[in-house]
Parts: C-alpha cells; structure tokens; sequence
C-alpha cells in the first residue's frame, strides 16, 4: 500500500531526523494511525497548511513547513522578487517559533531576504508588515483558534492580503511539484545573517503599526472613557502587549487582565480550545469582571485576529454577542460618526461575507454605501480592497465576517482584532458618555434595521472516514436539495461549487458571480437564510441560519425552528 511505502521511507531515510524517525517507530503495528499521517500529503490549500502536529506527510512539521517553503521561494524566484524579501511571524503555538525559523532560513537558503519577527506577533501586524517593509509575501504560523494539537501555516501576498487566484494556484503547483522533501533548501541561522538574508524586526514595526491604529480614532477618549472598566483575555495568545498598548495610548485607565490567561501557553492549558466564540473561554473572565464590576469584557484568539465581546444587559448580566453582532456595533459605529461629522465618502464600501448576517445589508442601504458580498474567508475582503486601491471605485470603510474578525481601516489586509478592540472601546466610551450602555445600542440597531437573528450548528467529524462524510453530506444536498426549512419556502439556491444561482420557482439558472466554493446557500422568505460548508480550517461541518423577526423574541422562536428542522439533521 501506498501509505505504507511512505511511511517506510520516513522511517529509514536518514534526512529525517532521529527524534522524527523514533516517533514513527513506535507507531508500528499502528496500522490506522500510519494510515492517517501517510494516507495523502498535508493540503496545501488556498491560504496556505493547517493540520495536527506530528511526523508524516499529512502533518504539520518541520519538513512539510520546509516542503511549503520551498515552493513559495520558488514562485518568488521566478517572479524576480528574491530582493523585496518576506515578513515571517508566529503566534505562541507548539513549534511556532522553530517553524518560523525555519521558513526563513529555507528561504534565505534561496537568496530571497527573511524578515523575522523577534518574538510571537499578531496575524494583523504580519499583513501590516508586508506592506510597510515593500515585501513580495509573508508568512504567519499559527492555527488561529484550533485546539493545542495543530498549527498551521498562512501565506500572504504583496498587498498584505492572503493569496488568492491566481497567485495561490500558482504557489500550490509549485509545493506539489517537490515530491523528494530533501529538495528543499536550508543553511544555518548564523550563515544567513552573515550574508546578509536574515533580519530581526520588532520594535520598529510595533511602533508604525500602533501608528497607524490611533489614525483610524473618530472621537478622543473623554473623562466617560476613562471610568469605563475592561476586562481583557488575550487567551495565552499574541494579542496581549498591543491590546494593552493600544488601550493604554487612547487613554483608557481601568483594564484588568486575566491573569491565568495573560502569558503565552501552547497547550491554552485554562481553555483547551481557545476560540473566543465559545462561551466557556470567558469563565476566568467574567469572575474577574464581577470582582472588578466591569463594563466590558473582550477576549482574542491566538493570533488576534478575532474578538470576542461580552456587555452587560439589562439584568447586569454579561451576555456573549455573536460576529454579527459585534460587527454591527463596529459597523453602525464607523458610518454613523463618519456621516455625522461629514467624513463618509460618497463612494463608500462595507465587504460581508455569504455566511454573514443581513442586518449588514440594511446598514449599508441606510448610509448609502456600497455592499459587496464575497466568499468565506477574509482574503477575500481584503481582494476586494486591493481592487478599491487598483480602481479607486470604492473607499473601504469596513468589513466583517460572521466568524469574529473584522477590519477597520486600510493599515492590514486582513481581520484584526487588536484595531477591533480600539474602535469597539471608543464605541462604549462614546455611547457612555451619551447614557447608553453597548446592550441598549445593539437593541437600538435592531429597532433601526430589524430584529435580526443568526446562529450555527458545527458538526465535528475527523479522520480519513470524516471527510469522506463530509463530501457525502454536500453532495447528498445538492443530489435532492430541499423544497422547505422549517416554516420557509426556499426561493433559491445557491451552489458556489457549480456557480450556479437556480429559482426555485421557475427554474431559471444564473451565475453566482463568485469564484467556486464548496457551499450550497438557501434564500429563503422573509429576510431568512440557511447555508452549508465544510470548514477550510478544521475538520467540521457548518450549518448557518439567519431569520429578521417583528421582535427579538419572534426572531428566536424563528430561528429556533429553523435549526430544527429535519432537514438539517446529520445522520
């Protein structure tokens, strides 16, 4: 068998190291486990590797890290960029510090300039530094908010973004083309220094990215801003020391940190799963906040790229809002304070992604700005901003992903939870000092807009078996797609796999307009929606449902009878 074959030359090839040959020694007479690791190649996919940590060519290593590498420095190469160099962060994850290194010595070792960040930073300031540094990519190794188990491995194009078509089909033809992973090159940290080929960033960088974050500032922190108390988690990750930062320079006075989660920790030993979506990351910070008598508790993943809010409601309760929650606020935030003070540019954008919740769609009709839709997955926000730079047809203002990222302002292409923080912060300082908590502005945006409810179902499914389940699920929708959900007629029926948009009415076929995706959309009456994919980042399958009620209890009873609805039961 192939995976055997694989396997054995790991196991005998002395490029491979002892620790690496010892592990998969002891996986002998392990037939399912070698079957996992050797059974295909870790996918390089569209942004890049994200897989479970371990020896084998479906796991994140030193060797499948070099592998990527190498194909990266390749298209580079052939592209004549070697002399614009490459940003390299981390985030505090197992090995992310080695795999960092590691990618710029493998690139180094191909004349192109490595840009090493000192220490772990956050996803955000990577996309920055790309840009400030006139890089032709980057690299960040993190797995965001995957559990301690894997890491991963994201690339970045010239215009701080992550790559897309047709620069990621170039970079993946390019990693698949090395089949011998002793083809990849490598030269000593010492030796790349010397020549030239390495160097160190921190400080300098830090600096120019806060910069920039302070620009974005509409309304000056006041005395209402400084009473305001802040309880912080940077959950183990990079999003401490400019979180803090940042909060400190606006002026904010009264920020408790979670002491149990405020230091890197690799195994996110108080959290297991450190994704600011699920409630249970913020049990150390809530009793914190309740010592303290808080206002407002935030809480970013890993690589701070994603913020996770909890505000009290009207019980003095703390209550976790949701993405598209959270993205409202900002969003409502950013137009309304712009058009007031007469600032909001008459060509202006506000970016969503197809699973993102509609209310997005009424604040951009409100203040007659543009609303582009695009596929999951930030790198397709920031596309579109590099096109607005390109054609000067739009001014990006925000965009947002139902997932918990969003970004405000130019300085990134990517989302960026430490500048989510700041205007978030700035928000409840503003709407403070106007008598009105964050809970009562996000009921206000609800009696502006409409009651609007969303909510997701995530079905975790591993291994080889689970992903072929995952492909038998989508594929079963698509072969008898359903006529209802819940008390909804489906009206149309978007499959972003085959690029088609069909009426469920009359049958009529259109395009998506989008680039293909494994995703099947359902619009349904009355402002409802459903949608399925499989996760790009994690072995699951997501269920999304989105309703607008006449109140916010119509809109729960809606949407708790949507979800379930049989037709979304897996089997």
């Amino acid at each position: 068998m192939e995976y055997l074959k694989k396997y054995e030359e790991w196991l005998t090839n002395p490029y491979f190291d002892e620790k690496t040959r010892l592990e998969l020694a002891e996986l002998h007479g392990n037939d399912k486990e070698i079957q996992e690791r050797f059974y295909k190649d870790l996918e390089f996919g569209t942004g890049g590797l994200r897989g479970i940590l371990g020896a084998g060519v479906n796991r994140m290593n030193l060797f499948t890290v070099r592998r990527a590498t190498q194909g990266l420095a390749n298209t580079i190469k052939k592209q004549g960029g070697e002399s614009k160099g490459v940003a390299i962060a981390h985030d505090s994850r197992r090995m992310s510090p080695e795999f960092a290194l590691d990618s710029a010595l493998c690139l180094a070792a191909n004349g192109i300039h490595a840009y090493l960040f000192e220490s772990l930073r956050p996803t955000p300031e990577l996309s920055f530094s790309v840009r400030q540094l006139g890089c032709i990519a980057g690299i960040v190794i993190t797995a965001s908010h995957n559990p301690a188990e894997y890491n991963g491995y994201k690339v970045y194009w010239e215009d701080g973004a992550q790559i897309t078509y047709p620069k990621d089909e170039e970079i993946i033809g390019e990693v698949n083309a090395i089949t011998d992973f002793s083809a990849s090159k490598t030269m000593t940290k010492e030796e790349a220094l010397s020549k030239g080929l390495l160097t160190i960033i921190g400080k300098d960088i830090d600096d120019k990215y806060i910069a920039e974050l302070k620009k974005l500032v509409i309304n000056p922190i006041n005395e209402a801003g400084k009473n305001i108390k802040i309880v912080y988690t940077p959950l183990h990750g990079t999003g401490n020391l400019p979180v803090r930062r940042i909060l400190k320079e606006l002026g904010f006075e009264q920020v408790y940190i979670v002491p149990e989660q405020e230091l890197p920790d690799s195994e996110f030993s108080t959290v297991g799963y450190p994704n600011p979506e699920d409630p249970k990351v913020f049990t150390l910070a809530k009793k914190l906040a309740n010592e303290v008598g808080a206002d407002l508790i935030l809480a970013t993943d890993p690589d701070a790229d994603r913020l996770g809010i909890m505000v009290k409601d009207e019980k003095g309760e703390f209550v976790l809002f949701n993405g598209n929650m959270t993205g409202a606020l900002i969003a409502e935030y950013e137009f309304s304070q712009k058009a007031e003070k007469g600032i909001l540019p008459k060509n202006a954008a506000l970016i969503k992604t197809i699973v993102t919740g509609n209310i997005s769609d009424m604040i951009a009709e409100y203040y007659n700005a543009k609303l582009i839709e695009v596929l999951t997955g930030f790198k397709y926000i920031g596309e579109q901003m590099k096109l607005f730079e390109q054609t000067s047809s739009n001014e990006y203002i925000f965009g947002y992903e139902e997932s918990f990222g969003c970004l405000v302002g130019t300085h990134a292409r990517d989302k960026d939870a430490v500048v989510a923080v700041m205007c978030l912060c700035e928000a409840a300082a503003y709407y403070m000092s106007n008598g009105i908590s964050l809970y009562q502005q996000m009921n206000n945006i609800y009696k502006k807009y409409g009651f609007f409810k969303e909510d997701l179902v995530s079905v975790t499914l591993k291994g080889i078996e689970g992903m072929e389940k995952i492909k038998e699920i989508m594929e079963s929708y698509r072969i008898n797609p359903p006529k209802a959900a819940g008390d909804y007629k489906i009206l149309k029926i978007r499959d972003y796999k085959k690029d088609t948009i069909t009426d469920m009415e009359t049958g009529a076929v259109t395009s998506t307009g989008l680039p293909k995706s494994d995703v099947l959309y359902f619009d349904l009456n009355d402002n409802a929606w459903c949608a399925i994919r499989p996760s790009g980042t994690e072995p699951k399958i997501k269920f999304y449902f989105g309703v607008k009620g006449s109140s916010m209890e119509d809109a729960e009873e809606k949407i708790g009878k949507l979800m379930k609805d049989e037709v979304f039961k897996v089997n």
